[in-house]
């Protein structure tokens, strides 16, 4: 079993779609094993988006993440990342298979409903990052 960290960004819950998201998860066997609803300040989006200071997106992508509220998950299943990866969708809406999150549900590259973790090292700190300490549901 492998644990990835899934967020609704705030775009999508926004627009009341995060039940919609988790279903499709759900329906590919990926189970909760955390999730929370919280809105991020800038400074704590900055820390979690760390990874990309240096593009020049970092500032448009940290204030997007705290303008409103988000959904954080961990989802654990076979081949969780990679999976939840192909659920998602190419990162700009517009290039993203049809039938994927990003492709029915996100508005841009930048307002693109949802992010999932990369790799196991990124899952790793990431999930840490939002919940640190807290035992998640085996």
């Amino acid at each position: 079993m492998q644990a990835t960290l899934a967020i609704v960004k705030p775009d999508a819950t926004r627009r009341n779609m995060v039940g919609q998201i988790i279903r499709r998860a759900e329906d590919q066997d990926l189970a909760l094993a955390g999730i929370k609803l919280l809105r991020l300040t800038k400074r704590q989006a900055e820390g979690f988006y760390h990874v990309h200071r240096t593009n020049p997106f970092f500032d448009a992508l940290t204030n997007f993440m705290s303008e409103g509220p988000i959904v954080v998950m961990v989802l654990r299943g076979e081949n969780a990342i990679q999976r939840w990866r192909d659920i998602m969708g190419a990162t700009n809406p517009a290039e993203a298979e049809a039938g994927t999150i990003r492709a029915l549900f996100g508005e841009n590259i930048e307002r693109n409903s949802t992010h999932g973790s990369d790799s196991t090292e990124s899952a790793r700190f990431e999930i840490g990052y939002f919940f640190p300490g807290l035992d998640l549901v085996k």
